[in-house]
């Protein structure tokens, strides 16, 4: 915050015009500056990684071999994935922009002595402002003179209203809702209180955890392409055949191991699953989301407005004198007024209601709202032509109001704090005495009642293996009572006193508690960041301002409904539904969509890593290439995005967090590639012995045809955990399937391009073969790797 100092006259008079444009040049205008990167910049890093540059290089070769045509279409494809990726980022962060609108609004300020209405915009540190009922604090502020309620919720998670009066701060973004008061602004801008939760909003950095996962998968297809090289290479010197064929093999053999369709495979069952989840009541603003939650294992939830109603109801009350409890609610709704609004007077009226107590007959005859100098609430009440008064209020206030004497406020003292200690807010209500005084009615204990719902979903979570925590603002008595009611152990803590995340023990003791009470905007993101250099996948619920960076920093941000537009542009999906339902839903989407996605992977490590082991194979055996690169071309398309139909196929989510360890999907996949290829030599040298595969252009069409027949009848086993028969494809995948054969065998038949007709009686073979080879060997090999080294999947 930013010290100013204003001397008597500016008191007065406000700042004079030219000491605002000083100020304005000195601190900026008071609003959130945007970062932008420029669009040729975002387009260069589309062709910057493991994957673009596999194929840069493999455009290299097809150039240098002047393979022009197989060039191009290799072009093609390494813009058809920018342009992929440029559609990802269009769903960039808004949440800049949303709070420089925000703080677009209008405030009353005094400038050489004049009031005038300016834009907040043109606010600067020590401008003299007045806010009354209704507003929006413009900057933050050091009040100087008059009460204020307000509502500051969306910066703290406070679920009540707080109140300020002169010599107090009150922080930007806070709403006004009773009282006027004159102060100075003390900061602007970022330098706000407001200001920091965007500049946390600007800094947090979630990962991207399928990009990682394409990096890695890349990187050891790459390693795998590098060691045949060389094994090829050093064949070569010893068995003295041309090098000249070598130059060929590179190119095939980049072009077999690129994983082209996965950043494609991605998008494809992100939005499918994004278009799922919208049926369920959750909108998806970030693709990755979808499936990133299949990962999270610890969800940090905001109580207030998440867990909770954010709304105020008396859930105990304690009478007095010769009162009954039902008098409490009565007398307390007697003291309310509907039009109000107000938390406290609307929780009485509703628990008049609720406990069907009457107030027909009842005249409100002049009610006094809430006053922060009293500290209570007053109306004269009339019936059946008699009238008496009612208050309500604070504790000490009603108490002292009604001249109770030592002893007896020492007792009461006692009952208010053991409604203190269970989290209740203390509502004193008193009636007069028809003597001129008041006497006590009793007490009443008001909190914010946790949603229907939200138990069995924190059950439910804890059933999928998800650890829930509980964040709020509110004190830590008030945040142990609420913890039990969400079926959360009691064991909230307050947050550690220290801001550094790399704090081992302050990261313990976040993991070892079921919640955090007493915490600030900060504390949230740096909870979530905790939580994340302990190795967890962190989800984040919120609605407030004050969630905005934790929900931006989490691997999943999940904003409620009726939530600020900044926690929704920092969120990565948004319930439009009451309550946390639409997260069972999104957990289950993401598990079924991650199920997917790492069956077509699998399929994919144990098909690339086939062919390469096949074609290096082929050519120690033949010394020559049994495929060209236009056929691996071709392949990639029919192997890699026909079989992308698996994104609908029937798969069962798993019980517990996913992860995206890839160790198991090449110990799975190598062993299963290296029968395959053994499957694949003996098939082949059949072929060349019995089918006259002398010819070049056969051989090409044999090759070709055989790996797409075998890649698809492999997706067919791989997709399920257990055995094949266990479950049943999707329609979409079966008749893609079908249809991808019918094509390749027509290919096979009639030849296309550099490959040559093959025949029936080969065709047929292959088709058998490979059926009886994938369904009847690989699929037992399969379920045994799969127990051995991914057992949770079976």
């Amino acid at each position: 915050m930013v010290t100013i100092t204003n001397d008597k006259a500016e008191m007065e008079s406000g700042l004079s015009t030219q000491e605002v444009k000083t100020r304005l040049s000195e601190y900026g205008y008071n609003e959130v500056p945007e970062k932008k990167t420029h669009f040729l910049i975002r387009l260069a890093k589309c062709f910057w990684g493991i994957v673009p540059w596999m194929l840069e290089a493999t455009v290299f070769f097809t150039w240098v071999l002047g393979k022009y045509p197989d060039m191009l279409i290799i072009i093609a494809l390494l813009c058809f994935n920018a342009i992929l990726s440029m559609i990802r980022q269009r769903k960039a962060n808004m949440a800049l922009e949303s709070l420089k609108q925000r703080l677009s609004i209008q405030s009353r300020v005094k400038r050489d002595g004049v009031w005038s209405v300016v834009s907040a915009r043109e606010i600067v540190p020590g401008d003299l402002i007045r806010v009354r009922a209704g507003d929006i604090l413009p900057a933050d502020t050091q009040l100087i003179n008059g009460n204020l309620e307000i509502d500051q919720s969306v910066l703290t998670g406070e679920s009540t209203t707080v109140e300020k009066a002169g010599g107090e701060a009150a922080y930007s973004g806070s709403a006004v809702k009773r009282g006027e008061a004159t102060g100075t602004v003390s900061a602007t801008g970022t330098r706000t209180y407001f200001g920091k939760t965007v500049e946390l909003v600007s800094l947090a950095k979630p990962k991207l955890h399928m990009e990682g996962f394409t990096v890695k998968v890349a990187r050891k297809l790459a390693m795998i392409i590098i060691v045949s090289l060389l094994i090829s290479f050093a064949y070569a010197l010893v068995t003295g055949f041309q090098f000249a064929v070598l130059l060929p093999l590179a190119a095939v053999l980049l072009v077999t191991a690129v994983p082209a369709a996965m950043p494609t495979m991605f998008t494809l069952n992100m939005a499918l699953g994004a278009s799922e989840l919208a049926k369920k009541g959750v909108l998806v603003t970030r693709l990755s989301v979808s499936e990133d939650v299949a990962l999270i294992d610890v969800l940090c939830v905001d109580k207030t407005g998440t867990m909770t109603m954010n709304k105020l109801f008396v859930e105990e009350e304690y009478q007095v004198n010769a009162f009954e409890k039902s008098d409490v609610i009565l007398y307390g709704a007697l003291a309310s007024n509907e039009a109000n609004q107000d938390p406290i007077d609307l929780a009485f009226l509703a628990a008049s209601k609720e406990a069907r107590i009457s107030l027909d007959g009842y005249s409100q005859v002049e009610f006094v709202p809430f006053d922060p100098q009293t500290r209570m609430t007053g109306a004269v009440i009339e019936k059946s032509g008699e009238r008496f008064a009612v208050r309500k209020g604070s504790f000490k206030a009603i108490c002292s109001y009604c001249k109770i004497s030592d002893e007896n406020m020492a007792s009461l003292g006692k009952e208010a704090e053991a409604l203190s200690s269970k989290g209740l807010r203390v509502i004193a209500v008193a009636r007069d005495d028809r003597r001129g005084g008041f006497k006590l009615v009793g007490l009443a204990g008001v909190a914010d009642r946790i949603r229907p719902d939200s138990r069995e979903t924190v059950m439910q979570l804890g059933n999928f293996g998800i650890s829930v925590k509980m964040l709020t603002g509110d004190a830590l008595p008030i945040a142990r009572n609420i913890a039990p009611q969400m079926g959360l152990e009691d064991n909230i803590i307050r947050m550690p006193d220290t801001k550094g995340v790399q704090d081992q023990k302050m990261a313990s003791s976040i993991e070892e508690s079921s919640g955090m009470a007493e915490i600030y905007p900060e504390d949230k993101y740096t909870i979530v960041k905790s939580l994340q250099s302990r190795g967890h996948m962190v989800g984040m619920t919120g609605d407030g301002v004050n969630d905005a960076p934790a929900l931006k920093q989490a691997d999943v941000g999940i904003a409620v409904k009726n939530a600020t537009d900044i926690a929704k542009d920092s969120a990565g999906a948004v319930l439009v539904t009451e309550g946390l339902g639409g997260i069972l839903a999104m957990i289950k989407t993401g598990r079924t969509i991650y199920q997917r996605i790492f069956s077509w992977v699998l399929n994919m490590i144990t098909k690339k890593t086939f062919t390469v082991g096949y074609i290096v194979t082929m050519l120690f055996l033949t010394h020559s290439l049994v495929i060209s690169i236009f056929g691996m071309v071709l392949w990639i398309f029919f192997g890699d995005f026909a079989t992308m139909s698996i994104s609908t196929d029937n798969v069962r989510y798993s019980r517990r967090p996913d992860s995206l360890d890839t160790s198991w999907l090449f110990k799975v996949g190598v062993p299963l590639a290296a029968l395959a290829v053994a499957e694949g030599t003996i098939l082949t040298l059949m072929g060349l012995t019995y089918f006259g595969l002398g010819n070049t252009s056969k051989l090409y069409t044999f090759t070709f045809a055989y790996l797409v027949i075998e890649s698809l009848f492999s997706l067919m086993i791989l997709r399920e955990r257990d055995h094949f028969w266990k479950s049943r494809p999707s329609n979409v995948l079966l008749v893609t399937t079908v249809a991808e054969i019918s094509i390749v065998s027509a290919i096979s038949l009639s030849g296309f391009f550099e490959l040559g007709p093959l025949g029936y009686i080969p065709l047929i073979v292959i088709l058998a073969y490979s059926f009886a080879a994938s369904f009847l060997v690989n699929d037992f090999l399969k379920v045994f790797l799969l127990r051995r080294f991914y057992k949770k999947s079976i």
